[in-house]
């Protein structure tokens, strides 16, 4: 009777774990912290010396997480940028980025696009003692140029977009999580801030993503 009894509270937690519904980004953040621990059970004294230096790819989504709902607002991001560790795990940063943002207007979308380069520093803050997982916050200086429906200002029922292709400047502020999967290769979380001034839209845009950073020397 007991083993009976165990076993249907077993089948019942079981099934209230199952049953809950889980966000798909927390099921991810949480299965790829679960990896970073495992992977990363020893310690390696060869890790973000003064000198070391990366390359990174990422992406992510931008003002928002993407749905059938707000499909003609989504926005997106890929970049691409070195990094050169200096002292205490901190380092400097230099790449460019891509943003795609989209606005509604009468049942299409519009997009607007920004190429921007960057230069920045970054203060690591936080990491366990075996520099397994760290934690930075960044500033950076940003540059570039910004198109809305890729030149073309006449709209399929014959409006004329009045938004102009210029130059903008600004900055963002970046929290950065590393999580060393190997010596060499670095899985990335990161959640930014931008502010741009030149724009013909919005001035601010908020950006949430990951990518992968790869020693090379």
């Amino acid at each position: 009777m007991r083993k009976t009894k165990k076993s249907k509270q077993w089948q019942n937690r079981i099934c209230f774990l199952t049953c809950r519904r889980v966000s798909p980004i927390r099921l991810s953040i949480a299965v790829i912290f679960m990896l970073c621990l495992v992977l990363t059970e020893q310690a390696h004294a060869q890790r973000c010396l003064p000198g070391m230096k990366g390359l990174e790819v990422r992406g992510g989504m931008v003002d928002g997480f993407h749905s059938s709902a707000n499909h003609n607002k989504l926005g997106y991001y890929v970049g691409a940028s070195m990094s050169v560790y200096s002292k205490h795990a901190n380092k400097w940063v230099f790449g460019g980025e891509f943003i795609n943002r989209y606005y509604p207007y009468s049942g299409s979308r519009i997009p607007v696009s920004q190429f921007t380069g960057e230069g920045g520093y970054f203060l690591h803050f936080l990491s366990d003692r075996n520099k397994n997982v760290l934690f930075s916050l960044g500033g950076s200086v940003l540059g570039g140029y910004e198109t809305s429906n890729w030149g073309e200002k006449i709209l399929f029922d014959g409006s004329v977009l009045r938004n102009q292709d210029r130059f903008i400047y600004g900055g963002a502020i970046t929290l950065e999580m590393e999580c060393y999967l190997s010596d060499r290769v670095i899985f990335l979380l990161t959640a930014r801030e931008r502010v741009l001034w030149g724009t013909t839209t919005e001035q601010f845009h908020t950006q949430f993503g990951a990518g992968l950073k790869f020693i090379i020397n």
